[in-house]
């Protein structure tokens, strides 16, 4: 797991001390065994349960330390921020323990639910700036705020001390699951955004449990840390997927990467529409309101990414649970696409009575479901399109749907996954 050929900028030593440091400021959240993913994986899966930290989420680890270890003089000149929404809950709620006014920068993306506990958990010690549209975009008016005041910024994931502090994170997952269950974790799943859990869990790991075998996950749309592992230095991607917002970073850290590079941790990726399913499997079935980002690494052992999971089973982080409630009709769309129950079609009726009823008796099967019809009749024309949405049984029904609709007169012309008009549909 280590390559000596690089330095990692975090020790297990600095992830020991930061979890003394933290002691009682953060919570020692659960360890649970997963009946469901454990029968998947044929090995026993442990949750992680950092979505019942105080924020929600693992992010106050690093951020109360980092907040802690400034001296009287950076405290008073105050802090900014830049987050996607889960660091910010973090320096929010750090800041109002530790008496430090803050400003914290969210992408206009950040869904309404992070925005505003952001703002309960500072209270009036945060002032709240929502600009551009990705994390980057925050990130880059957080750094000029810096500069142009003096105030320390506080980093989400690109700072030894704040990956110390998310490292105490797997040091305590793996104590709890050694002394409540006897057993020695022989696989270790975490979800990469920035790299800084990634990395301060990786540093811990490679000098406390070599043996472990560390899986990297990330967004398919967002694989930033995967692109720097091949060009050896932090790359910025060209195009981002958003809809892991916890996750969805162009750019990794250079200290997250050095530890990588280090340690060499396998990486993988996860399709966002994977991510959905999983979302709604840990709701609908576990009882766990998981965000989208929380849901990588769990998403990772559903979808078998997790090629051997040895003996002692696999611990998996979840990571949040800051989640929106008006995402839902997106996630539940998303998982339906990704699983093949959802197809779009084009279907140019001829303008003559029954001709629904022919497309209803003639192409549909008795499983099919017509979730979305929109159809304009215009007088002067013999024939009109409309666009049918279909939920199907089961995914084995599409070649049948299929063939079907190829040996019908009409011309019906479906709408490709990949293409542009997919995309503004689902």
């Amino acid at each position: 797991m280590t390559s000596p050929a690089v330095p990692a900028p975090v020790t297990a030593d600095d992830v020991d001390r930061a979890r003394e440091r933290l002691g009682a400021l953060v919570r020692r959240t659960p360890v649970e065994l997963s009946e469901r993913l454990s029968e998947l994986a044929g090995a026993p899966v442990w949750l992680k349960r950092e979505d019942l930290q105080a924020v929600r989420s693992y992010k106050l680890r690093g951020a109360y330390l980092f907040l802690d270890s400034l001296d009287d003089a950076r405290r008073a000149a105050g802090v900014v921020a830049a987050s996607a929404g889960n660091h910010a809950q973090g320096v929010a709620y750090a800041c109002r323990a530790l008496g430090i006014d803050a400003r914290i920068y969210v992408p206009t993306t950040t869904p309404r639910q992070k925005r505003e506990r952001i703002v309960a958990l500072g209270g009036e010690r945060v002032e709240l700036v929502m600009t551009g549209d990705a994390f980057d975009d925050a990130a880059a008016a957080a750094a000029t705020d810096a500069a142009r005041t003096g105030a320390a910024l506080v980093p989400p994931f690109d700072s030894p001390v704040v990956m110390a502090g998310q490292g105490t994170v797997i040091a305590e997952a793996m104590e709890q699951v050694r002394e409540d269950n006897g057993r020695e974790i022989s696989s270790v799943v975490l979800p990469v955004g920035g790299g800084g859990l990634l990395g301060g869990c990786m540093a811990w790991l490679a000098e406390r449990a070599p043996e472990v075998h560390v899986l990297g996950v990330e967004p398919a749309g967002a694989a930033s840390m995967a692109a720097a592992v091949r060009a050896g230095e932090p790359v910025t991607l060209a195009d981002l997927e958003r809809f892991v917002d916890g996750a969805a970073v162009r750019r990794v850290g250079e200290h997250p990467l050095a530890t990588v590079l280090a340690h060499r941790p396998r990486l993988g990726v996860v399709d966002e529409g994977a991510v959905c399913t999983e979302m709604l499997a840990l709701y609908q079935v576990d009882g766990i309101i998981a965000e989208p980002a929380g849901a990588l690494a769990p998403a990772a052992v559903a979808t078998g990414l997790v090629r051997d999971p040895g003996e002692g089973g696999i611990l998996v982080v979840l990571t949040g649970g800051n989640n929106d409630v008006s995402r839902y009709n997106e996630v539940v769309e998303r998982s339906l696409v990704h699983e093949g129950l959802k197809h779009y079609f084009l279907v140019t009726f001829p303008q003559e009575p029954g001709a629904l009823r022919r497309f209803l008796h003639d192409v549909l099967g008795p499983e099919d479901d017509i979730v979305l019809f929109d159809y304009i009749k215009r007088n002067n024309r013999e024939t009109g399109p409309a666009l049918v949405g279909l939920e199907l049984g089961s995914r084995e029904n599409l070649e049948p749907l299929l063939e079907r609709m190829a040996a019908s007169p009409m011309e019906i012309e479906r709408i490709d996954p990949a293409g542009p008009m997919y995309r503004y549909l689902s």
